[in-house]
């Protein structure tokens, strides 16, 4: 049968191969179509294609939401709450001995490693938790994934980009020392208590410095995650050229995990919304070049999210502009919005 591609649903066969304007193979015969794919057909301006033949109503049991919840997610969820329980165990150590063992390291962070490597949809990994609670330790096992999967899409060889997630993994070691009333407070910090919050840094570059003798790059990260390419961060000032890249990494990852985290003074913001926000920070205060690749690389696994718009209304993103990144098109019910030409409306929400 011939269809519109507006009419596709999750599940169709395609049983022709199908081919744009120009001549280039897009999917083949035989592809069982998923948001993913509707939306290369979509990309591609291809408005017609022949499926097979299906029943007037889905088979029981079956939902756009359960084929589009990741089925590799509970593999992944307790393998990270065990990552943010060790890593508690860890910030424990480190404010009683002023030291860290390599080989706890491993064992609160590598696990997860291994199990995100596996998959390479990040959004679906940062949506899985983002509470109040042990907020320090999720922030310090999502920085690591960050920068662990930035390093790569930066060209990065594996052993070092798992170094750099490392690196971001221990980069808030430091806060074991800072009291808890102030990293917890539910209000302002004072201009005293500020000051105080950002002794972390040194306090982590001590302590790493200490527990890796000979490997300085891990304890510079930690002391310099909080500068900035403009001269405006701390604690010295530093400008672009004196930032370890390394640290440029981390940066990137640490604004975006501290900003989609929910905190006692602090509601969670929408996954997107905070990518418009390094894109404006990309200008001046962190590296051009890391945050745009980032953003270039975290927009695909929007695809096929579920998403609430300022409207209300609910459905799911299909295609991201190829400019305007952060308006993509939605699927909703009965009909499909661009963004990009429907300025009234925005993204409030993307969830699993």
């Amino acid at each position: 049968m011939r269809v519109h591609v507006t009419e596709l649903r999750n599940g169709d066969r395609l049983t022709n191969d199908t081919f744009n304007g120009y001549g280039l193979h897009v999917l083949s015969k035989g592809t069982v179509l998923g948001e993913y794919e509707i939306s290369r057909l979509f990309q591609h301006q291809i408005d017609y294609v022949n499926i097979e033949s299906r029943p007037d109503e889905q088979p029981p049991g079956r939902t756009l939401e359960s084929d589009l919840n990741p089925k590799w997610l509970p593999a992944v969820q307790p393998v990270y709450e065990q990552s943010v329980r060790e890593t508690e165990q860890l910030f424990m150590k480190a404010l009683q001995n002023g030291m860290i063992d390599d080989e706890q390291v491993e064992q609160a962070f590598l696990p997860f490693v291994e199990q995100f490597q596996m998959e390479r949809d990040i959004v679906s990994i940062l949506l899985l938790a983002n509470t109040k609670d042990a907020y320090t330790y999720q922030h310090s096992v999502q920085v690591g994934m960050i920068s662990h999967y930035l390093a790569t899409w930066l060209g990065y060889p594996e052993k070092e980009a798992a170094r750099i997630g490392k690196a971001g993994f221990l980069h808030d070691i430091g806060k074991s020392r800072i009291e808890a009333e102030i990293l917890n407070k539910p209000g302002r910090l004072t201009e005293e208590e500020f000051e105080r919050v950002k002794q972390h840094t040194v306090y982590g570059y001590d302590i790493i410095r200490s527990s890796y003798i000979g490997q300085d790059d891990l304890a510079i990260c930690a002391l310099q995650h909080h500068e900035r390419m403009n001269g405006t961060g701390y604690p010295h000032g530093l400008h672009g050229a004196d930032i370890h890249p390394y640290a440029k990494i981390i940066a990137v990852a640490d604004v975006y995990s501290a900003m989609i985290s929910a905190r006692v003074y602090q509601q969670k913001r929408d996954l997107l919304y905070v990518l418009q926000e390094l894109h404006r920070m990309s200008f001046e205060e962190l590296d051009a070049h890391t945050t745009h690749t980032f953003i270039r690389h975290m927009i695909p696994n929007f695809i096929g999210k579920r998403v609430k718009l300022s409207s209300g209304e609910t459905g799911i993103i299909v295609m991201t502009h190829p400019s305007d990144f952060f308006r993509p098109l939605i699927r909703l019910d009965d009909r499909f919005v661009d963004l990009s030409i429907d300025r009234s409306l925005e993204v409030c929400e993307i969830y699993l």
